[in-house]
């Protein structure tokens, strides 16, 4: 879906295709079609803060005492912005799979009449 398998370099790693050498399915189905992407990076980003809470309140143990608060959200802040770039292709390519039926491209065989 990307021309760049790798994410790096950072500047080119959202670089697509007009259309897909497979289908030939167009990748930007209107102009600014890919601003809703910002909706699923941040529902991802909630999941995986969640999802690291419960991980850091089972494992770890929390406690509003000490300073663990503080560990949580250097080490949830972290992940994130290690994981960005990862995430903004991974939202890509779920926004476009809610919008595209792929399965509907394919031309159905009529039956033959004798």
């Amino acid at each position: 879906m990307f021309l760049n398998k790798s994410i790096l370099p950072l500047g080119e790693m959202m670089k697509m295709p007009e259309q897909c050498p497979v289908c030939g399915q167009k990748m930007e189905l209107e102009p600014g079609f890919y601003y809703g992407t910002g909706y699923v990076s941040y529902g991802l980003s909630v999941a995986i803060a969640v999802f690291n809470i419960v991980w850091f309140v089972t494992l770890v143990g929390f406690s509003w005492q000490d300073n663990s608060i503080w560990w949580y959200l250097g080490i949830t802040i972290a992940m994130l912005l290690l994981l960005q770039p990862w995430l903004m292709r991974l939202s890509r390519v779920l926004y476009l799979y809610m919008f595209v039926r792929y399965g509907s491209m394919r031309q159905k065989k009529k039956p033959e009449t004798t």
